[in-house]
């Protein structure tokens, strides 16, 4: 463990010194010279230069998320300007083989707009701490008995991800226990349990809505391109059961493992009054939290599209003065450009035609359609826990769009949830990082439920979509 902490901070160190912007040219340099590399055998297939040119962009974007020369928002801004430079210009390819609008219609796509109303909604909740007066709600709920606790701060946790952001709501959380955690001590079992048990039923709360994780909008947008739409209610419908379930099972993992019946807790410092502010501000984010939420889930009985209804959120929280300037800027913009840029990219390989070759190729696998189904799922989550899930989403999504009948809005879906059951590292998600940034636990602790998860959250991604996708499509 000392070795894993000074190498971070070795490598922080080296970060900071003028002289690291070495390190990021040369890997930026290295992924390029990787990519171009990778392209050159793929041209001798003998495909049009548009599609050697978007295979290119797909490979260095794939190498720049992994190895983070440079933050994942820039790579989406890269994609954009890379397909803006190849197709709105002749400098790289003779003519223009597709409109450039379409590339940058993205930043203003539904699933930006969405995100964007989710964003403002959690700031919202933050600025008017409904978020701690949630925390104190579960501790008068379900007690003192450790193992109840922990699955009330894990259910709450889950729930809250579904409206606000899995880092958002893990932030919340973690900073809310932590008073509980230093009174245990860091070797207490149950001080692990939580640090462990928060960040992980955030992350697979976040199935359960279309805002709840970033890959589930994702894979709306995408197939929204197709001509399917999905509304808000209609993805609770598989989204809530998979994530319920899957927090549920991981608190049995906890429980068994950690052995917590044995603890005591002393909650004093713990059961205060909650900073809940009073008066206008907080009646005007519950009555904006009503009605958005409300909108999002008739949208069948009024036909409003929830990109639309998402405006409501940013024009209450403005108009009573609850978010104002300077909350704004503190919004995670850079998650939206990471989004356009993946979203892009994906609508660049559907229109030239790459996902259509690749899935050629891989339904000329010996292996059924469902084998194929059940591959894209491993693959996603092997892969979104070591890097960032939406850029594993934007990668997948696309390919498994061009998959045949039903598998072809199945696999989508599937795909998201199961880049939102990465835990294995305190890297492959946010709210892992959250929680080991607190020094009170270890690396190697993530490591038993992640894999578990690895196992069985695909399976249960698939399950869940598959029934609905049977009796819905």
């Amino acid at each position: 463990m000392a070795y894993n902490d000074s190498r971070r901070a070795s490598i922080r160190l080296y970060r900071k010194l003028k002289s690291g912007w070495i390190w990021a040219t040369s890997t930026f340099t290295g992924n390029f010279i990787l990519a171009f590399f990778i392209t050159s055998f793929f041209r001798n297939l003998g495909y049009e230069d548009d599609v050697n040119y978007v295979f290119f962009l797909g490979v260095l974007a794939v190498g720049l998320w992994v190895t983070e020369a440079i933050p994942p928002f820039a790579v989406g801004i890269f994609i954009i300007a890379g397909l803006l430079f190849g197709f709105g210009t002749d400098f790289i390819l003779e003519g223009q083989k597709t409109p450039v609008e379409m590339y940058l219609g993205t930043w203003t796509s539904n699933v930006i707009w969405l995100l964007l109303g989710g964003f403002f909604l959690a700031e919202g909740m933050s600025i008017v701490s409904l978020d701690r007066a949630l925390f104190k709600f579960t501790l008068d709920k379900f007690g003192s008995d450790p193992n109840r606790l922990l699955l009330g701060l894990m259910l709450t946790t889950a729930v809250g991800s579904m409206v606000m952001s899995n880092t958002a709501t893990t932030a919340m959380m973690i900073s809310s226990i932590l008073p509980l955690a230093r009174l245990m001590g860091k070797n207490s079992e149950y001080t692990k349990a939580l640090l462990i048990g928060i960040p992980a039923a955030a992350t697979l709360g976040g199935m359960g809505t279309i805002i709840g994780s970033t890959p589930n909008a994702i894979a709306v947008g995408a197939l929204q391109e197709k001509g399917i739409n999905i509304t808000f209610i209609e993805w609770m419908i598989f989204g809530v059961p998979v994530a319920m379930v899957s927090v549920y099972l991981f608190w049995k993992f906890l429980t068994k493992k950690l052995h917590l019946g044995n603890v005591v807790l002393d909650l004093t410092e713990l059961v205060g009054k909650s900073n809940l502010k009073k008066g206008f501000e907080k009646n005007a984010v519950i009555f904006t939290l009503f009605v958005t939420i409300s909108m999002w889930l008739t949208e069948p009985l009024h036909g409003i599209p929830i990109a639309a209804t998402s405006a409501i959120p940013i024009v209450l929280l403005t108009l009573f003065q609850v978010i104002k300037a300077e909350d704004v800027r503190r919004l995670p913009w850079d998650t939206l450009m990471l989004v356009a840029g993946g979203l892009a990219l994906g609508i660049a390989m559907v229109d030239v035609g790459l996902t259509d070759i690749i899935m050629e190729k891989i339904t000329l696998l010996p292996i059924p359609m469902i084998g194929v189904a059940i591959v894209f799922s491993i693959i996603a989550v092997m892969i979104s826990n070591i890097m960032s899930n939406t850029a594993a989403a934007s990668i997948l999504v696309p390919l498994g769009l061009s998959l045949p009948g039903i598998w072809g809005f199945a696999v989508p879906l599937i795909v998201a949830l199961s880049c939102s059951c990465a835990l294995l590292l305190p890297v492959s998600t946010p709210s892992n990082a959250i929680s080991f940034s607190t020094g009170m636990i270890g690396q190697k602790s993530f490591r038993p439920g992640g894999l578990m998860m690895i196992l069985l959250g695909p399976v249960l991604a698939f399950i869940s979509v598959m029934v609905y996708a049977f009796i819905f499509y």
